[in-house]
């Protein structure tokens, strides 16, 4: 498996998440350990997530946004 890598900067859209109070602190600390910022953190969770999910899941993605750009 690859190494874990921080991105620097992204372009992207606000949203607001509701997460429970003990994964919040998990990340909170985390970002503190490696010295960055709670959202770098979060969307590096999210995307390791989605990079990792099982091969239906990752196909019914894929469906959906095929179905949705027409």
């Amino acid at each position: 498996m690859d190494g874990l890598k921080i991105p620097q900067s992204h372009a992207g859209i606000s949203k607001t998440l509701r997460l429970p109070a003990d994964i919040v602190e998990d990340i909170q600390a985390l970002s503190e350990i490696k010295n960055t910022s709670l959202n770098q953190i979060t969307i590096l969770l999210v995307k390791f997530a989605l990079d990792n999910l099982d091969e239906e899941d990752k196909n019914a993605i894929i469906k959906h946004k095929n179905n949705t750009k027409k």
